[in-house]
């Protein structure tokens, strides 16, 4: 998600997002995003999910799961086809509640991932409290990736999502350096510029995204 402002230009996400979650726009930005990403996809190759990040503030101040239900009846998206993604902190506010919301969402066909794994405090308990499909390897490890220190801490990631039946996705590659070290580990899907960097939809190439995988991030 990216704002082009008229005088400012494009401004990331990681400038006006927090801005959101305090004010509260949070709450309708997010319902705005989960409608558009939805039907976008709507108008791509079928073998294609979107995975969409929820904000902890959409958990605690809105019915989230209202929330997917309409924009997958309105866009006619296939649940299968959705992808949440949410970090710990969702977690660690009003925990049953979010389980419960967690387990609807589920029960509905859509894919949960804890993103940004590995820089929690308690990662390593929610992994087996929740009903995550997917674990995506922080940024700041692969940053650091030829470091043994770096190495090892996404060697036992990759080792704990094998023993768990989770899938593991390495955030924020960059370099084909990284590419390789990654693969080497064992980790199963990768994200970053190296593969593209964020774009509208009228400039997506299908069919490259098609050869190397079948997820798209979508904000």
């Amino acid at each position: 998600m990216r704002w082009r402002h008229p005088t400012k230009g494009m401004v990331s996400p990681a400038d006006f997002i927090p801005l959101a979650e305090e004010t509260g726009l949070i709450i309708q930005l997010g319902e705005w995003v989960m409608a558009k990403a939805c039907h976008d996809t709507m108008k791509m190759p079928g073998e294609i999910k979107v995975a969409i990040n929820l904000s902890p503030v959409q958990f605690a101040k809105s019915n989230i799961v209202d929330a997917v239900i309409c924009a997958l009846v309105d866009s006619g998206l296939p649940p299968e086809r959705l992808e949440i993604e949410i970090t710990e902190n969702v977690l660690l506010r009003e925990t049953e509640l979010n389980l419960a919301a967690l387990h609807q969402l589920k029960n509905l066909g859509i894919s949960i991932s804890l993103d940004d794994f590995g820089v929690g405090y308690s990662s390593l308990s929610y992994l087996t409290s929740f009903p995550f499909e997917k674990v995506k390897v922080d940024r700041s490890f692969i940053e650091k990736i030829e470091r043994p220190e770096a190495k090892a801490v996404v060697a036992s990631i990759v080792q704990l999502s094998r023993t768990l039946k989770l899938t593991s996705c390495a955030e924020g590659i960059e370099t084909e350096k990284q590419l390789r070290e990654v693969t080497s580990l064992g980790i199963e899907l990768g994200q970053g510029y190296l593969f593209g960097e964020a774009m509208p939809l009228a400039k997506i190439d299908f069919s490259v995204i098609h050869a190397k995988d079948d997820t798209t991030k979508a904000a």
